[in-house]
């Protein structure tokens, strides 16, 4: 499913905005505008059940289904560049079926060019974060 007209039409607007930008300091600086744009997360949801294994930072990822089935993610980080992959994450993956998350391939982080700009670390964070949503989606799907 990493063929472009695969993926969903959010994820692939953000991919070409980020695929727009030359310099990689105004690609953390538009990671640092999705971190901004993040919904609040519930306190009481940093729970070990929510938390990402593998990361560095502090990164919690709730899942739950809206009417349709699709999935609607909520999540929070410690660290604002981590924060900006989080959201980026959860607005490119909103309101979509939770069998799509699972077949979708974390090879669009290269298209963003933001891999060559990632510590080692955070660029494990990342792979870390998207699986976890991916197990997450896959868990609403078998409700």
């Amino acid at each position: 499913m990493s063929v472009n007209s695969a993926r969903p039409p959010a994820l692939d607007k953000i991919v070409k905005r980020f695929q727009r930008i030359q310099d990689p300091r105004r690609r953390y600086e538009q990671l640092l505008w999705y971190a901004k744009r993040l919904e609040g997360f519930p306190e009481d949801a940093k729970t070990p059940e929510n938390k990402v294994k593998g990361c560095v930072s502090q990164v919690y990822i709730l899942a739950n289904a809206d009417e349709e089935g699709n999935v609607c993610f909520q999540g929070d980080s410690d660290a604002q560049i981590t924060k900006g992959l989080v959201a980026l994450l959860i607005e490119g993956l909103k309101g979509i079926p939770p069998h799509d998350i699972v077949q979708l391939e974390p090879d669009f982080i290269k298209e963003t060019q933001l891999d060559v700009s990632l510590t080692p670390s955070r660029a494990n964070g990342f792979y870390n974060i998207f699986k976890t949503m991916q197990q997450k989606a896959m868990a609403l799907a078998n409700e």
